[in-house]
């Protein structure tokens, strides 16, 4: 549900419950999704003095980076046990099929910030059906670990207290527009720890668009808030 619906959105914010969850996790330590890093110095601008603007309503995040979710993995395990594991060789496959759908690099336009029940977000536009083409591509190799319809967004934090619906769409009402669109010049399969919240991602591939590479790195020092 989005507070721009106004006929279904949600009435207030949920405030986030920041505790280990082992049953979600069960003792497994790492979760896998792949995703598409923000770079641009603009934007990162813009999220900085957006979260400082709503910092009476958010939990900070300075170590998570500034990404679009492209596709949910799940948690990395040697076999498939449970319902939610995420293997090696699904992710060999992802890799060789996410290869050849990837196509060059792309602009996808930023729409006003709007917001979850659990979380604000700027939401990103898919005009030309690229972020469809990847995940049809990913989701050939493995079914995505999903409780709600996708949507392409860059969130910007969870929700620390409650905010009626109508005062909250009031505040992100006078928000200008972001200043530029989400550029995508690769697309990184990254874990973080599943006991951390708002823990760092950690990049173990990174596919240039029109070109692959492995990488063991952390993502790039500039998408760190």
């Amino acid at each position: 549900m989005l507070l721009s619906d106004t006929g279904n959105g949600p009435c207030e914010t949920l405030v986030a419950e920041l505790r280990d969850y082992p049953e979600w996790h069960r003792g497994r330590a790492r979760y896998g999704v792949w995703l598409a890093p923000v770079f641009d110095r603009a934007l990162h601008d813009y999220i900085r003095a957006l979260r400082q603007r709503l910092s009476d309503l958010l939990y900070p995040s300075p170590q998570r980076q500034l990404h679009l979710t492209l596709s949910v993995c799940g948690f990395e395990q040697p076999t498939s046990v449970m319902d939610d594991d995420f293997t090696p060789a699904q992710l060999r496959r992802q890799i060789e099929l996410l290869g050849r759908a990837r196509g060059g690099p792309c602009a996808l336009p930023l729409g006003p910030v709007d917001s979850f029940a659990s979380a604000v977000f700027i939401p990103v536009g898919d005009p030309e059906g690229r972020l469809s083409r990847w995940r049809h591509a990913l989701e050939h190799a493995g079914r995505e670990i999903r409780q709600a319809a996708y949507v392409p967004h860059i969130t910007l934090g969870l929700y620390r207290r409650k905010v009626a619906a109508n005062d909250l769409r009031a505040r992100l009402s006078e928000i200008d527009l972001p200043p530029v669109s989400l550029m995508v010049t690769e697309l990184h399969y990254a874990t973080y720890c599943a006991r951390t919240h708002f823990g760092p991602l950690e990049s173990h591939h990174r596919m240039a668009l029109h070109s692959v590479t492995g990488c063991g790195n952390p993502l790039d020092p500039l998408a760190v808030e």
